[in-house]
């Protein structure tokens, strides 16, 4: 992998890490357009750690009353009672689907799943999917004909069943197209959820499937000495810190009064786009060898 290959494939990590578009997408289709090789699984695992170093510093004042709440549950019964201790128990329940099966579908995921035809059928289907979340949510929000407005639930309400399904949620994210955000911010809102409770909950739920995935890759890259072109993959996650960040701070933002149907149609748009050019034999389904 080239410097720049790195700078461009780092900028497409954390540019589209949390839009709801599918960031393994967007790299998968960024080679392909490119006629660069795949930059393969452990790429995106290992650049995802930059991207969750965004989130890490972004809502470290959430992140740091979770983690001391939940820690002085482990000692102290009356602590136990408290919404960011809870909270701590309900990120570690909810990573649970995405960390048993990102470990008994390994093999398929850095295989089979990587079919452009895959990715362009999971970017239409998923955007339906969001489409009709962002309908009900605003539907709820506005209130409809001779029905007023309905409360939607915050974290607070948020209970081991809800977690449990927003990390089934999660866990779709592992194939390429479904979209990490865009998977647990819908089912958030198909639950009730407000749009800001969903994303707020889908980032913090990130942070452990994320940053074990990129622990994971680098040791086993470690491991096999040459996985992983060293130098252009830490360039290209420093540069999806930097890019990630502005993201997170434009998009909670952007979710407290907007809709998600831009994103919608890119999505239905770019996966009709997929189809047309594989099937014209434009572009290849199969990944070309990983870069190294």
């Amino acid at each position: 992998m080239s410097w720049f290959e790195s700078l461009v494939l780092g900028l497409v990590q954390g540019l589209t890490e949390f839009l709801p578009v599918s960031s393994s997408a967007h790299l998968r289709l960024t080679a392909a357009f490119s006629g660069w090789k795949d930059p393969g699984a452990a790429f995106t695992a290992i650049t995802q750690i930059g991207t969750e170093a965004a989130v890490l510093i972004y809502f470290r004042k959430d992140i740091w009353r979770i983690v001391t709440a939940w820690f002085r549950s482990l000692f102290d019964k009356a602590a136990r009672g408290s919404h960011d201790a809870r909270m701590g128990w309900l990120v570690i329940v909810g990573s649970i689907p995405i960390g048993v099966l990102g470990l008994t579908l390994k093999d398929q995921i850095e295989g089979p799943f990587r079919d452009l035809r895959i990715t362009a059928t999971m970017l239409i289907v998923v955007g339906v999917l969001i489409g009709v979340a962002d309908r009900l949510a605003a539907r709820d929000e506005s209130g409809a004909r001779h029905r007023s407005p309905k409360q939607r639930k915050s974290l607070e309400n948020l209970s081991v069943r809800d977690g449990l399904i927003f990390g089934l949620c999660q866990a779709c994210a592992l194939i390429p197209g479904v979209s990490r955000s865009g998977a647990t911010i819908s089912g958030g809102l198909f639950m009730g959820y407000r749009r800001e409770a969903a994303a707020r909950y889908s980032f913090l739920l990130a942070i452990p499937a994320v940053l074990a995935s990129g622990v994971f890759e680098v040791k086993h890259s470690l491991g096999e000495s040459g996985d992983v072109s060293w130098g252009p993959t830490l360039f290209a996650t420093v540069i999806a810190f930097g890019s990630g960040y502005a993201v997170i701070a434009w998009f909670m933002k952007w979710i407290s009064n907007k809709s998600f149907m831009p994103f919608v149609w890119y999505r239905i748009a770019l996966g009709i786009v997929i189809i047309v050019l594989v099937s014209m034999g434009v572009l290849s389904p199969h990944a070309a060898e990983s870069a190294d």
